[in-house]
This record gives structure tokens, C-alpha cells and sequence, in this order.
């Protein structure tokens, strides 16, 4: 039976999203703090887990890098497949990544799901397993949607948020309280951190915000001509590691390196 995220990324176009001003925003930032841990050899193996349509993975195989990408959805995974780029596709859930060794590869992805594991338990064990295929001295980039965002947007920018409250979908400190069927769990910066605490070898290098404040400006930005918009892109990249700004953003990645 196909379950509720395949039935929502049959519909939903990841590819188009990223490729707009405010999603190229969040994938600009992204691929420039990747390609921060990448060595210039193009010799690291990469996993990316939950790749989607391949955004990523596509765009870093075609650089030279050796890419595996692990997708749940089928639909995405055709996608990714037919953009004919070396990348090695597999069906799979970032849960159990059994089909990997221990530090297999130089640098992990987990771009999204994150976005989807509304248990504690569950999002430890993806990040467990996405730290467990990946090198000792290796760079694992954890992507997660922020609470703020959610209650800022969808609660009071599109008045849902009495309806919220009562349905007891947000609690009474404003925190989201989804269930399964809702398909997005948003967590705070502490979330993020009792994460981590919870995975014992990581640390963090450091958190950004991938899109900043672009999600809440996307009729402002579509509307900007191509200077003005390059230099909104200047003004993220200089501002995007700022501790007050990363909360409140859309997505937010935590980058971390495995330790012994």
C-alpha cells in the first residue's frame, strides 16, 4: 500500500521547488557549505539519503564525485534515474541503511528525512545510521524545517492558528504538534541539540540557516531584478551562521563531523 509521503511527493515537485528564487537560495547556501568539506580532488564518497529527485546528488556526480543516493519514494527515484548522471540509486529508508559498511563514505546528506520522522527515536536512528556509514573524521549535513516557521506561516500568516490550537496540533508555547498523518515534524534549535547529545561520536562545526528569511519574502524576491537578487544571496551567505537568525528560518543545517 503506498504510504501518505509517497502519495505526497507523487504530487509534489521537489525539483521545481529548489529552482525557484527562494528554494535556489536554500540550495545555493547548501551546496556552498558542502563544497566547503569536499576535498578538490573530487576523491570523497558521498551518500545522500532521502536525494528526492537528485538535486544534489545529480549536480555533485556530474561534478566528479563518487554519489550513492538512498530514496524512499519510487517516484523520486525514477526521476533521479532518468537524469542519466552517475549517480548509484537505490530504494531505501534512512532508517536502516543495511546494504552499507561501517564508514563507507567520506561525507552524509541527510537532506530529508528529517523533515518527516515525527518520533525522537526515529530521527536518532537515521542520524545514528548516517553517521554509522560515514568515516571517522567524515562531515555529515543534517537538514531540518524549523518550528518558527510553521507558527509564523501557517499559523498566523494563513489564520490557522486557533484551529491549531484547539485540534491541539500546537501546544500552549507555541510548539508544533504534529501527528503521522500530518507528514512534517518542526523542531527548535534545543531539539536539534538533544539530537546530537543523544548520538554520542559527533560534534557539531557549526549550524546555518539555508534559506534565511527567503521563504517569507518569495513575492519580494521573485519580483527583484537579478542584481538586487544576487546581492539578497551575498547578504544570506554573510549573515547565514548568525545564532538569532538560524531559529526562525524555513530549514536549518546542522553540520556535524564524526568523531571517535
Amino acid at each position: 500500500m503506498m504510504t501518505n509521503i509517497e502519495k505526497y511527493y507523487n504530487k509534489f515537485n521537489e525539483d521545481k521547488r529548489l529552482l525557484r528564487r527562494h528554494g535556489n537560495v536554500e540550495y545555493v547556501t547548501s551546496m556552498k557549505y558542502i563544497h566547503d568539506y569536499l576535498d578538490e580532488e573530487k576523491q570523497s564518497r558521498i551518500i545522500d539519503i532521502g536525494a528526492g529527485t537528485g538535486r544534489y546528488s545529480v549536480a555533485l556526480a556530474n561534478e566528479g564525485y563518487d554519489v550513492t543516493a538512498v530514496e524512499l519514494v519510487k517516484y523520486n527515484l525514477g526521476i533521479l534515474k532518468s537524469k542519466g548522471a552517475n549517480v548509484k540509486a537505490y530504494q531505501g529508508n534512512a532508517l536502516k541503511l543495511s546494504r552499507f559498511e561501517d564508514e563507507s563514505f567520506d561525507m552524509a546528506l541527510l537532506f530529508g528525512p528529517m523533515y518527516h520522522l515525527c518520533r525522537f527515536e526515529d530521527k536518532v536512528k537515521a542520524l545514528k545510521e548516517a553517521v554509522r556509514v560515514t568515516k571517522t573524521g567524515g562531515v555529515i549535513l543534517v537538514a531540518y524545517v524549523m518550528n518558527e516557521y510553521s507558527i509564523i506561516t501557517y499559523g498566523f500568516k494563513e489564520n490557522q492558528i486557533l484551529k491549531a490550537i484547539e485540534e491541539g496540533k500546537v501546544t500552549s508555547d507555541f510548539r508544533v504538534n504534529p501527528s503521522q498523518e500530518d507528514l512534517y515534524d518542526y523542531v527548535r534549535l534545543e531539539d536539534i541539540n538533544a539530537l546530537n547529545h543523544a548520538v554520542a561520536n559527533v560534534e557539531r562545526i557549526k549550524i546555518i540557516s539555508a534559506d534565511g528569511p527567503a521563504d517569507y519574502l518569495r513575492p519580494v524576491l521573485n519580483k527583484m531584478d537579478e542584481e538586487t537578487y544576487h546581492r539578497f544571496i551575498e547578504y544570506h551567505l554573510a549573515t547565514c551562521e548568525r545564532m538569532e537568525l538560524i531559529g526562525a528560518a524555513a530549514h536549518t543545517v546542522d553540520i556535524l563531523k564524526k568523531v571517535i
